[in-house]
């Protein structure tokens, strides 16, 4: 790559990292463009793609938090403690950073990194699942797809509500981490869990992601 074409990759990454950040992953690209001095035919010479763009700036950094936090939650001697810990941890990250919320959808199929980071998360959360239902600690009917939906819907409640009220979503895991302890199982649920092509649509319509 030329001397100009790296600085210009350079100062496309920087934007979009604190673009994505901001507003998350879904910001015009012609955005990202404009806050990096360069023009919206520069971008895509330089990425291809959104997803492609995506992969460069967001893949490493959300491995690394979303990583961290599974690990701590499997190390956890105590299993509920654990789980307890990895949804208030993931949906505080969700709160806090709109690219990470927006990571944790999985709608961008076309960013290969991003989706081996989806899949590795997935593997941990239905560990750390595993973990205190065998416990005895964790309902035995919830499930990886009923994380997911949980997720999608903090990550809407944090950021409607992230000038207004944006402590409200730890009320709402509050009231939803105690009823998910196996003593409050006392009733059958109404309706079978979605399936994981269910949850892919249906977050999509939620964030408005292709």
């Amino acid at each position: 790559m030329r001397a100009d074409a790296e600085r210009n990759a350079g100062k496309l990454r920087a934007a979009a990292a604190e673009l994505f950040q901001e507003r998350g992953l879904q910001v015009p690209l012609k955005e990202i463009a404009r806050r990096a001095g360069v023009s919206h035919g520069t971008l895509y010479n330089l990425f291809g793609s959104r997803e492609a763009l995506i992969d460069e700036v967001v893949a490493d950094l959300a491995a690394d938090r979303l990583d961290e936090v599974a690990k701590y939650a499997l190390a956890c001697e105590d299993a509920w403690d654990g789980f307890a810990y990895y949804i208030e941890r993931i949906c505080e990250l969700q709160a806090t950073d709109p690219a990470l919320a927006d990571v944790l959808s999985g709608r961008y199929p076309g960013a290969e990194r991003l989706m081996t980071l989806c899949g590795r998360a997935s593997d941990a959360a239905t560990r750390i699942i595993e973990r205190a239902q065998r416990a005895g600690t964790l309902r035995p009917d919830f499930t990886g797809e009923d994380l997911a939906f949980t997720f999608g819907a903090i990550a809407l409640l944090a950021r409607a509500g992230a000038d207004a009220a944006p402590d409200a979503w730890r009320r709402s895991i509050a009231f939803l981490l105690d009823g998910l302890r196996t003593e409050a199982a006392r009733h059958p649920l109404p309706v079978a869990p979605a399936t994981p092509q269910q949850v892919y649509e249906v977050l999509g319509r939620l964030t408005g992601t292709p």
